[in-house]
């Protein structure tokens, strides 16, 4: 990852502002469903992810999924030809 990735991070329970603080200029916060955030921001490079999950975690937040979500997949075609 070396280009800045915009992320989506779930996470189990309603955290208050207190706890996502530190995370609050990076991310916009929201309910997906009742007992899950969802966290959505930029994540610049691998050590600002690593210090993000650092985070969640050193204050017992479970994450239930971190999906990087402007990534462009490949397609692949098939140039088998038919006759």
């Amino acid at each position: 990852m070396n280009t800045p990735l915009t992320y989506e991070i779930v996470i189990r329970g309603r955290a208050s502002e207190r706890i996502l603080g530190p995370l609050l200029d990076d991310f916009a916060v929201d309910t997906v469903e009742p007992g899950r955030t969802r966290l959505t921001g930029v994540i610049r490079d691998p050590a600002h992810l690593h210090g993000v999950v650092t985070h969640l975690t050193s204050v017992a937040i479970e994450i239930v999924s971190l999906t990087p979500t402007d990534l462009t997949w490949p397609t692949h075609q098939s140039t088998k030809q038919t006759n």
